[in-house]
């Protein structure tokens, strides 16, 4: 009975600095969505510059607390980016008792390069994709016959197509981190990654048709970035291999 016991113990152990860690996480977030909730609307400003760049300078809202649940959702969304730092430290602590010194060398260096990968993707979305996409959306506006076609985006609406092309953008360029971790863990090799890349062109686009608006302009804006990426990838599986 003390022997099962005694066993119970590291579990309690791990259990307990689990929930230290997630303490430590929310409680960056909260202090993270305190600060961006007092400098919400010029964390909104900057976001509708795209817009701005597009030709497109009116915003609307039709539902009186619409214009209140942007500000939340703007604080949650720069939080979210601000502590993600955070969330990362406190992984890599609770994970890296449990890896090799190897391990620990070979997972590093992808921890640190996720923030920058993702800041890569979240700066191609905001100077280059969504301009792109929105000047070609609001090329719409016009006159048909004598009747006004006139573009009145929503706040709200216009706040879920930013962060969606944000974090889409931002969570793609993760690819080669992900992929790269597969090989070495010996899940993938790249012999199956190049066979695959019928799939992965088919995959990309999927995937941008889930992440974007539904226009073929944003998608395609997402998809091929994405097929580089992976090709990428392969090139890093290749050098990663020789140097092994």
């Amino acid at each position: 009975m003390d022997d099962l016991d005694e066993s119970k113990a590291p579990l309690l152990e791990h259990l307990v600095e689990l929930r230290n860690r997630l303490l430590w996480s929310f409680g960056a977030l909260a202090v993270a969505f305190g600060v961006c909730m007092y400098f919400s609307k010029p964390i909104f400003t900057i976001l509708v510059r795209p817009l701005l760049m597009a030709g497109q300078g009116k915003l609307i809202y039709t539902d009186i607390f619409e214009a209140f649940f942007v500000e939340l959702k703007v604080a949650f969304f720069a939080a979210l980016m601000l502590a993600f730092p955070v969330f990362a430290i406190q992984a890599w602590k609770f994970i890296a008792p449990g890896l090799y010194a190897k391990e620990k060398r070979a997972f590093l260096p992808f921890l640190l390069l996720t923030p920058i990968l993702f800041g890569l993707g979240a700066s191609l979305a905001y100077f280059f994709a969504m301009p792109v996409a929105l000047h070609f959306l609001l090329g719409y506006q016009g006159n048909f016959g004598g009747v006004t076609s006139e573009a009145l985006p929503a706040i709200g609406n216009y706040l879920d197509f930013v962060t969606k092309f944000i974090f889409g953008f931002g969570v793609a360029f993760l690819l080669p981190v992900l992929l790269v971790l597969l090989e070495m863990t010996g899940i993938v090799t790249r012999q199956q990654l190049s066979s695959g890349r019928r799939y992965a062109i088919v995959g990309a686009f999927a995937v941008a048709a889930v992440l974007t608006p539904p226009d073929v302009v944003s998608q395609l804006l997402l998809a091929v970035p994405l097929i580089i990426l992976y090709e990428l990838a392969l090139i890093g599986i290749w050098f990663n291999e020789k140097r092994r």
